[in-house]
């Protein structure tokens, strides 16, 4: 059939092969969390003691338990959207026991919103830069090059901002 989904050859099972790694994507994060939650859940407050526990300070752990008493399976949603708390939070959520089913349903519309969202994103980042690399590659390069120059600057900021507080907190004791 003429102008259908399944006449188009970069397809499989009527979806553009474009949109499989999105698709995958979220799958594979919604599993993660289902596997956090329960690990969480099955571990306990033992969780904290292991390696992982050990690597994210108890002033961090502390912070993400507030956060889930105090909202919950909206956290959950929330925690897609910051950076170091996607991967922190479900672990934490499965130690306090938050209502698995509101758990589920929180994580199931985080990985329906944020992996769109992002994959589209990056998606547009790459074919853009690889359109200025095709039109101008010193003008690729230059920007490839801010843009590192940018991440190196962000984290050196974020570490010595992260050292300053650790000091003003042990001057404090």
């Amino acid at each position: 059939m003429v102008g259908t989904l399944d006449s188009d050859p970069a397809s499989f099972l009527g979806i553009s092969v474009l949109l499989w790694p999105m698709i995958l994507g979220g799958v594979g994060l919604f599993a993660a969390f289902q596997a956090y939650y329960w690990i969480g859940h099955r571990l306990g407050p033992r969780i904290y003691a292991s390696r992982l526990g050990k690597k994210i300070s108890e002033e961090k752990i502390l912070k993400v338990e507030n956060a889930v008493r105090k909202w919950g399976a909206f956290a959950v949603y929330a925690c897609f959207w910051v950076p170091g708390l996607r991967h922190t939070l479900p672990w934490v959520a499965g130690v306090l026991r938050i209502s698995y089913p509101w758990y589920v349903v929180a994580a199931a519309l985080g990985c329906l919103t944020w992996v769109p969202v992002t994959y589209l994103g990056l998606y547009s980042v790459i074919w853009g830069w690889l359109k200025l690399a095709a039109q101008s590659p010193l003008l690729a390069a230059l920007a490839a090059v801010a843009v590192v120059a940018a991440v190196i600057g962000f984290v050196r900021w974020r570490r010595r901002r992260a050292a300053r507080r650790e000091a003003e907190r042990l001057a404090a004791v």
